[in-house]
Protein backbone atom coordinates (compact mmCIF):
# COMPACT_ATOMS: atom_id res chain seq x y z
CA UNK A 1 0.00 0.00 0.00
CA UNK A 2 3.00 2.07 0.85
CA UNK A 3 4.63 1.48 -2.30
CA UNK A 4 1.53 2.44 -4.21
CA UNK A 5 0.88 5.94 -2.56
CA UNK A 6 4.56 6.89 -3.07
CA UNK A 7 3.72 5.77 -7.05
CA UNK A 8 0.79 7.42 -6.96
CA UNK A 9 2.43 10.80 -5.45
CA UNK A 10 5.39 10.40 -8.28
CA UNK A 11 2.84 9.94 -11.05
CA UNK A 12 0.64 12.93 -10.18
CA UNK A 13 3.75 15.14 -9.58
CA UNK A 14 4.92 14.29 -13.05
CA UNK A 15 1.56 15.15 -14.41
CA UNK A 16 1.11 18.68 -12.59
CA UNK A 17 4.81 19.33 -14.15
CA UNK A 18 3.61 18.56 -17.25
CA UNK A 19 0.36 20.26 -17.46
CA UNK A 20 2.06 23.78 -16.09
CA UNK A 21 5.16 23.04 -18.76
CA UNK A 22 2.38 23.06 -21.07
CA UNK A 23 0.75 26.29 -20.14
CA UNK A 24 4.30 28.04 -19.81
CA UNK A 25 4.78 26.77 -23.90
CA UNK A 26 1.53 27.80 -25.23
CA UNK A 27 2.20 31.31 -23.49
CA UNK A 28 5.64 31.79 -24.63
CA UNK A 29 4.37 30.44 -28.25
CA UNK A 30 1.50 33.39 -28.20
CA UNK A 31 3.92 35.98 -27.20
CA UNK A 32 6.42 35.13 -30.42
CA UNK A 33 3.39 34.94 -32.31
CA UNK A 34 2.78 38.63 -31.12
CA UNK A 35 5.86 39.69 -31.30
CA UNK A 36 6.74 38.60 -35.22
CA UNK A 37 3.46 38.61 -37.03
CA UNK A 38 3.20 40.51 -40.00
CA UNK A 39 1.94 44.03 -39.99
CA UNK A 40 -1.29 44.28 -41.28
CA UNK A 41 -2.64 46.36 -44.16
CA UNK A 42 -6.05 48.10 -43.83
CA UNK A 43 -9.02 45.98 -44.75
CA UNK A 44 -9.29 45.91 -48.51
CA UNK A 45 -6.16 47.15 -49.20
CA UNK A 46 -3.83 44.48 -50.38
CA UNK A 47 -7.19 43.33 -53.21
CA UNK A 48 -7.20 47.07 -54.55
CA UNK A 49 -2.84 47.02 -54.71
CA UNK A 50 -3.00 44.07 -56.56
CA UNK A 51 -5.32 45.02 -59.30
CA UNK A 52 -3.93 48.61 -59.94
CA UNK A 53 -1.74 48.05 -62.67
CA UNK A 54 1.30 50.18 -60.89
CA UNK A 55 4.50 49.48 -59.17
CA UNK A 56 3.68 50.52 -55.84
CA UNK A 57 5.49 49.97 -52.20
CA UNK A 58 4.22 50.09 -48.51
CA UNK A 59 6.24 51.28 -45.78
CA UNK A 60 5.92 51.41 -42.33
CA UNK A 61 6.64 54.54 -39.77
CA UNK A 62 10.39 53.63 -39.93
CA UNK A 63 10.25 53.23 -43.85
CA UNK A 64 10.50 49.69 -43.62
CA UNK A 65 9.14 47.78 -46.84
CA UNK A 66 5.33 46.44 -45.73
CA UNK A 67 5.02 45.25 -49.40
CA UNK A 68 6.27 45.76 -52.43
CA UNK A 69 5.08 44.73 -56.03
CA UNK A 70 7.62 42.55 -58.63
CA UNK A 71 7.90 45.67 -60.59
CA UNK A 72 9.04 48.19 -57.86
CA UNK A 73 11.80 45.29 -57.37
CA UNK A 74 12.56 45.66 -61.48
CA UNK A 75 12.45 49.23 -61.27
CA UNK A 76 15.18 49.25 -58.10
CA UNK A 77 13.10 51.37 -56.20
CA UNK A 78 13.33 48.27 -53.25
CA UNK A 79 16.16 46.07 -52.21
CA UNK A 80 15.08 43.55 -49.91
CA UNK A 81 13.14 45.64 -47.40
CA UNK A 82 14.53 49.09 -47.76
CA UNK A 83 13.65 51.64 -50.34
CA UNK A 84 16.46 52.59 -52.31
CA UNK A 85 16.28 56.22 -53.33
CA UNK A 86 16.52 58.74 -50.87
CA UNK A 87 14.25 61.07 -53.07
CA UNK A 88 11.48 58.49 -51.86
CA UNK A 89 12.47 58.72 -48.44
CA UNK A 90 11.89 62.69 -48.42
CA UNK A 91 8.36 62.38 -50.45
CA UNK A 92 7.77 59.46 -47.51
CA UNK A 93 8.60 62.07 -44.80
CA UNK A 94 6.70 64.79 -45.98
CA UNK A 95 3.99 62.70 -46.13
CA UNK A 96 4.26 61.49 -43.03
CA UNK A 97 5.10 65.31 -41.21
CA UNK A 98 2.00 67.33 -43.23
CA UNK A 99 -0.54 64.49 -44.23
CA UNK A 100 -0.57 65.95 -47.28
CA UNK A 101 -0.44 63.68 -51.05
CA UNK A 102 2.49 64.14 -53.28
CA UNK A 103 3.37 63.72 -56.79
CA UNK A 104 6.74 64.07 -58.67
CA UNK A 105 8.83 62.73 -61.47
CA UNK A 106 11.94 61.62 -61.07
CA UNK A 107 15.24 60.18 -62.76
CA UNK A 108 16.92 57.49 -60.71
CA UNK A 109 19.63 54.98 -61.59
CA UNK A 110 18.33 51.67 -62.77
CA UNK A 111 20.67 49.76 -60.62
CA UNK A 112 23.86 49.67 -58.79
CA UNK A 113 26.06 49.03 -61.56
CA UNK A 114 26.13 51.05 -65.03
CA UNK A 115 24.73 54.32 -66.44
CA UNK A 116 21.08 53.11 -66.71
CA UNK A 117 18.43 55.44 -65.56
CA UNK A 118 14.22 55.60 -65.06
CA UNK A 119 12.12 58.12 -65.50
CA UNK A 120 9.34 57.37 -62.97
CA UNK A 121 6.22 59.26 -62.09
CA UNK A 122 5.63 58.64 -58.02
CA UNK A 123 2.64 59.48 -56.33
CA UNK A 124 3.26 59.40 -52.58
CA UNK A 125 0.23 59.28 -49.54
CA UNK A 126 -1.09 57.70 -46.40
CA UNK A 127 -2.49 54.29 -46.11
CA UNK A 128 -4.21 54.27 -43.25
CA UNK A 129 -3.03 55.64 -39.94
CA UNK A 130 0.59 53.78 -40.30
CA UNK A 131 1.36 53.29 -43.85
CA UNK A 132 2.48 55.17 -46.43
CA UNK A 133 1.85 54.49 -50.28
CA UNK A 134 4.20 54.89 -52.58
CA UNK A 135 2.66 54.58 -56.52
CA UNK A 136 5.23 54.68 -59.44
CA UNK A 137 4.53 54.92 -63.05
CA UNK A 138 7.41 54.27 -65.68
CA UNK A 139 7.51 57.25 -67.67
CA UNK A 140 11.19 56.80 -69.30
CA UNK A 141 9.66 55.73 -72.43
CA UNK A 142 7.35 58.73 -73.22
CA UNK A 143 9.60 60.55 -72.10
CA UNK A 144 12.75 59.88 -74.38
CA UNK A 145 9.95 59.82 -77.22
CA UNK A 146 9.53 63.37 -76.91
CA UNK A 147 13.08 64.33 -76.35
CA UNK A 148 13.26 62.70 -79.55
CA UNK A 149 10.62 63.83 -81.15
CA UNK A 150 11.91 67.99 -80.43
CA UNK A 151 15.58 66.73 -81.50
CA UNK A 152 13.74 65.28 -84.91
CA UNK A 153 11.66 69.01 -85.43
CA UNK A 154 15.08 70.68 -84.64
CA UNK A 155 17.04 68.42 -87.21
CA UNK A 156 14.44 68.69 -89.67
CA UNK A 157 14.28 72.15 -89.93
CA UNK A 158 18.15 72.14 -90.21
CA UNK A 159 18.05 69.93 -92.98
CA UNK A 160 15.56 71.59 -94.98
CA UNK A 161 16.77 75.28 -94.91
CA UNK A 162 19.75 73.47 -97.74
CA UNK A 163 17.66 72.07 -100.43
CA UNK A 164 15.03 75.13 -99.80
CA UNK A 165 17.84 77.78 -99.69
CA UNK A 166 19.41 76.26 -102.72
CA UNK A 167 16.58 76.28 -104.93
CA UNK A 168 15.81 79.78 -104.40
CA UNK A 169 18.95 81.56 -104.96
CA UNK A 170 18.83 78.92 -107.97
CA UNK A 171 15.75 80.36 -109.53
CA UNK A 172 16.90 84.24 -108.67
CA UNK A 173 19.97 82.94 -110.33
CA UNK A 174 17.93 81.85 -113.41
CA UNK A 175 15.87 84.50 -113.72
CA UNK A 176 18.50 87.35 -114.07
CA UNK A 177 20.23 84.83 -116.38
CA UNK A 178 16.94 84.50 -118.63
CA UNK A 179 19.07 85.46 -122.15
CA UNK A 180 21.95 83.00 -121.70
CA UNK A 181 21.01 79.65 -122.44
CA UNK A 182 24.05 77.67 -121.52
CA UNK A 183 23.67 79.61 -117.65
CA UNK A 184 19.71 78.46 -117.84
CA UNK A 185 20.83 75.04 -118.52
CA UNK A 186 23.68 74.89 -115.95
CA UNK A 187 20.94 76.11 -113.09
CA UNK A 188 18.25 74.37 -114.00
CA UNK A 189 20.37 71.49 -113.91
CA UNK A 190 21.25 72.43 -110.49
CA UNK A 191 17.76 72.95 -109.41
CA UNK A 192 16.23 69.66 -110.71
CA UNK A 193 18.63 68.09 -108.47
CA UNK A 194 18.37 69.65 -105.42
CA UNK A 195 14.56 69.48 -105.87
CA UNK A 196 14.81 65.70 -106.08
CA UNK A 197 17.26 65.65 -102.92
CA UNK A 198 14.27 67.75 -101.05
CA UNK A 199 11.79 65.26 -102.26
CA UNK A 200 13.97 62.33 -101.29
CA UNK A 201 14.05 63.57 -98.19
CA UNK A 202 10.77 64.54 -97.43
CA UNK A 203 10.08 61.03 -98.31
CA UNK A 204 12.32 59.85 -95.86
CA UNK A 205 10.41 62.02 -93.10
CA UNK A 206 7.14 61.05 -94.08
CA UNK A 207 8.50 57.23 -93.57
CA UNK A 208 9.86 57.95 -90.39
CA UNK A 209 6.36 59.47 -89.55
CA UNK A 210 4.91 56.53 -90.41
CA UNK A 211 7.23 54.22 -88.61
CA UNK A 212 5.92 55.86 -85.55
CA UNK A 213 2.51 54.70 -85.56
CA UNK A 214 3.07 51.77 -86.72
CA UNK A 215 1.73 49.15 -84.06
CA UNK A 216 3.91 45.34 -85.25
CA UNK A 217 2.46 44.05 -82.50
CA UNK A 218 -1.40 44.50 -83.78
CA UNK A 219 -1.00 44.52 -87.17
CA UNK A 220 1.69 42.07 -88.33
CA UNK A 221 1.14 38.68 -90.37
CA UNK A 222 3.64 36.14 -91.42
CA UNK A 223 5.72 37.45 -93.76
CA UNK A 224 8.20 35.39 -95.69
CA UNK A 225 11.51 36.91 -95.82
CA UNK A 226 12.45 35.26 -99.43
CA UNK A 227 10.03 37.46 -100.54
CA UNK A 228 11.16 40.43 -98.91
CA UNK A 229 14.20 39.91 -100.13
CA UNK A 230 13.30 39.43 -103.68
CA UNK A 231 10.94 42.71 -103.53
CA UNK A 232 14.10 44.58 -102.02
CA UNK A 233 16.09 43.75 -104.88
CA UNK A 234 13.80 44.13 -107.53
CA UNK A 235 13.56 48.34 -106.23
CA UNK A 236 17.05 48.65 -106.17
CA UNK A 237 17.45 47.51 -110.01
CA UNK A 238 17.51 50.88 -111.42
CA UNK A 239 20.33 52.74 -109.05
CA UNK A 240 22.61 49.24 -109.23
CA UNK A 241 22.22 49.68 -113.21
CA UNK A 242 23.52 53.04 -113.60
CA UNK A 243 26.59 52.35 -111.64
CA UNK A 244 27.03 48.23 -112.85
CA UNK A 245 26.83 46.50 -109.82
CA UNK A 246 25.67 43.53 -109.80
CA UNK A 247 23.31 42.11 -106.84
CA UNK A 248 24.08 38.78 -105.99
CA UNK A 249 21.56 36.93 -103.55
CA UNK A 250 22.92 33.76 -102.10
CA UNK A 251 21.08 31.46 -99.22
CA UNK A 252 17.04 30.39 -98.93
CA UNK A 253 14.93 30.21 -95.76
CA UNK A 254 11.98 28.24 -95.13
CA UNK A 255 11.25 29.77 -91.94
CA UNK A 256 8.44 32.91 -91.48
CA UNK A 257 8.75 35.69 -89.33
CA UNK A 258 5.48 38.11 -88.34
CA UNK A 259 5.74 41.59 -88.79
CA UNK A 260 4.85 43.89 -91.68
CA UNK A 261 6.37 43.14 -94.83
CA UNK A 262 6.12 46.21 -96.68
CA UNK A 263 8.36 47.81 -93.29
CA UNK A 264 10.94 44.94 -93.76
CA UNK A 265 10.88 45.78 -97.69
CA UNK A 266 11.51 49.07 -96.68
CA UNK A 267 14.33 48.42 -94.23
CA UNK A 268 16.19 46.03 -96.89
CA UNK A 269 15.82 48.01 -99.81
CA UNK A 270 16.96 50.87 -97.54
CA UNK A 271 20.53 48.50 -96.45
CA UNK A 272 20.85 48.00 -100.70
CA UNK A 273 20.58 51.27 -101.81
CA UNK A 274 23.02 52.24 -99.10
CA UNK A 275 25.74 50.03 -100.36
CA UNK A 276 25.01 50.46 -103.52
CA UNK A 277 25.69 54.45 -102.91
CA UNK A 278 28.99 54.22 -101.65
CA UNK A 279 30.28 51.01 -103.70
CA UNK A 280 32.61 51.32 -107.03
CA UNK A 281 31.53 51.26 -110.11
CA UNK A 282 31.42 47.85 -111.94
CA UNK A 283 31.55 45.83 -108.33
CA UNK A 284 28.77 43.86 -106.79
CA UNK A 285 26.54 43.81 -103.62
CA UNK A 286 26.14 40.63 -101.85
CA UNK A 287 23.10 39.84 -99.65
CA UNK A 288 23.32 36.56 -97.86
CA UNK A 289 20.70 34.89 -95.57
CA UNK A 290 20.14 31.94 -93.11
CA UNK A 291 18.26 30.45 -89.88
CA UNK A 292 19.74 29.44 -86.94
CA UNK A 293 18.65 28.97 -83.20
CA UNK A 294 15.55 30.88 -83.62
CA UNK A 295 17.08 33.59 -85.62
CA UNK A 296 17.18 34.92 -89.50
CA UNK A 297 20.20 37.01 -90.14
CA UNK A 298 19.93 38.82 -93.88
CA UNK A 299 22.99 40.44 -94.28
CA UNK A 300 24.35 42.80 -97.40
CA UNK A 301 27.84 43.34 -98.17
CA UNK A 302 29.59 45.69 -99.98
CA UNK A 303 32.83 46.70 -102.12
CA UNK A 304 33.42 50.32 -100.57
CA UNK A 305 35.82 52.29 -98.63
CA UNK A 306 34.29 50.87 -94.85
CA UNK A 307 34.21 53.11 -92.01
CA UNK A 308 36.10 54.33 -89.15
CA UNK A 309 35.61 52.95 -85.69
CA UNK A 310 34.19 56.62 -85.22
CA UNK A 311 31.64 56.30 -88.03
CA UNK A 312 30.20 53.06 -87.04
CA UNK A 313 29.17 54.04 -83.22
CA UNK A 314 27.02 57.10 -84.87
CA UNK A 315 25.88 55.40 -88.01
CA UNK A 316 22.67 54.93 -87.36
CA UNK A 317 21.68 58.32 -85.77
CA UNK A 318 19.66 60.68 -87.84
CA UNK A 319 20.70 62.51 -90.12
CA UNK A 320 24.62 61.54 -89.75
CA UNK A 321 26.33 61.29 -92.76
CA UNK A 322 29.79 60.18 -92.52
CA UNK A 323 30.86 62.42 -95.66
CA UNK A 324 28.45 65.13 -95.52
CA UNK A 325 29.75 66.26 -99.20
CA UNK A 326 29.03 62.72 -100.85
CA UNK A 327 26.01 62.40 -99.38
CA UNK A 328 25.06 65.50 -101.31
CA UNK A 329 26.57 64.26 -104.61
CA UNK A 330 24.77 60.46 -103.90
CA UNK A 331 22.05 61.99 -102.64
CA UNK A 332 21.81 60.28 -99.18
CA UNK A 333 19.54 62.22 -96.85
CA UNK A 334 21.09 60.79 -93.53
CA UNK A 335 17.67 58.78 -92.50
CA UNK A 336 18.20 55.97 -94.37
CA UNK A 337 20.40 54.02 -91.38
CA UNK A 338 18.09 55.52 -88.75
CA UNK A 339 14.89 54.22 -90.62
CA UNK A 340 16.33 50.73 -90.97
CA UNK A 341 17.24 50.07 -87.27
CA UNK A 342 13.49 51.46 -86.06
CA UNK A 343 12.05 48.81 -88.43
CA UNK A 344 13.55 46.24 -86.97
CA UNK A 345 13.95 47.42 -83.53
CA UNK A 346 10.02 47.27 -84.24
CA UNK A 347 9.86 43.71 -85.14
CA UNK A 348 12.17 42.21 -81.73
CA UNK A 349 14.85 42.41 -84.27
CA UNK A 350 18.50 43.83 -83.86
CA UNK A 351 20.59 45.35 -87.26
CA UNK A 352 24.52 45.08 -86.14
CA UNK A 353 27.64 46.04 -88.39
CA UNK A 354 30.46 44.94 -89.60
CA UNK A 355 33.37 47.16 -91.41
CA UNK A 356 37.01 47.81 -91.85
CA UNK A 357 38.76 51.16 -93.81
CA UNK A 358 39.46 49.74 -97.35
CA UNK A 359 37.70 46.35 -96.81
CA UNK A 360 34.42 47.38 -97.22
CA UNK A 361 30.82 47.37 -94.73
CA UNK A 362 28.90 44.08 -93.62
CA UNK A 363 25.13 45.12 -92.14
CA UNK A 364 23.23 42.39 -90.65
CA UNK A 365 19.79 42.32 -89.63
CA UNK A 366 18.43 39.89 -87.47
CA UNK A 367 14.83 38.83 -87.08
CA UNK A 368 12.71 35.98 -84.73
CA UNK A 369 11.63 33.18 -86.32
CA UNK A 370 7.69 33.32 -86.06
CA UNK A 371 6.56 30.92 -83.43
CA UNK A 372 4.90 27.56 -83.81
CA UNK A 373 7.05 26.65 -86.87
CA UNK A 374 9.35 23.59 -86.83
CA UNK A 375 12.52 24.27 -85.21
CA UNK A 376 15.72 23.90 -87.00
CA UNK A 377 18.50 25.28 -89.57
CA UNK A 378 16.77 26.27 -92.97
CA UNK A 379 18.96 25.08 -95.72
CA UNK A 380 21.39 27.64 -97.39
CA UNK A 381 21.85 26.91 -100.64
CA UNK A 382 24.93 28.42 -102.58
CA UNK A 383 22.73 29.36 -105.39
CA UNK A 384 23.34 31.81 -108.54
CA UNK A 385 22.17 35.05 -107.92
CA UNK A 386 18.16 35.61 -108.36
CA UNK A 387 18.04 38.88 -109.67
CA UNK A 388 21.59 40.55 -111.43
CA UNK A 389 21.96 43.17 -114.01
CA UNK A 390 24.86 41.67 -115.12
CA UNK A 391 25.18 38.87 -117.35
CA UNK A 392 27.91 37.40 -116.09
CA UNK A 393 26.58 34.99 -112.85
CA UNK A 394 28.66 35.20 -109.51
CA UNK A 395 28.74 32.29 -107.01
CA UNK A 396 27.04 33.44 -103.93
CA UNK A 397 28.71 30.97 -101.39
CA UNK A 398 31.48 33.89 -100.59
CA UNK A 399 29.16 36.67 -100.74
CA UNK A 400 26.60 34.69 -98.06
CA UNK A 401 29.58 32.87 -96.18
CA UNK A 402 30.76 36.89 -95.43
CA UNK A 403 27.62 38.19 -94.39
CA UNK A 404 27.12 35.24 -91.91
CA UNK A 405 30.72 35.75 -90.22
CA UNK A 406 29.36 39.70 -89.65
Amino acid sequence: MLIGVIAGLVGLSFGIFGVLAFRVSEQQRKLVDVEFDEPALPPGAAEVLAVVGRAFVVVDAIDGVVRASPAAYAFGLVRGHTVVHEQLLDMTARVRRDGVILEKQFELPRGPLGQGTIIVQVRAAMLGEEYILLLADDRTEITRTEEIRNDFVANVSHELKTPVGAISLLAEALESSADDEVAVRRFAKRMEKESARLAALVQDIIELSRLQGANVAQQGHPVDINSVIADAVDRSQLPAESKNISIVVGGRVDAMVYGDQDLLVTALRNLIDNAIRYSPENTRVGIGVRAKEGLIAISVTDQGDGLSPEDQERVFERFYRVDAARSRQTGGTGLGLSIVKHVISNHGGEVTLWSQPGQGSTFTIRLPEMEGQDDGDAPVAATPATRSNSPHSHDATGVHEQGASA
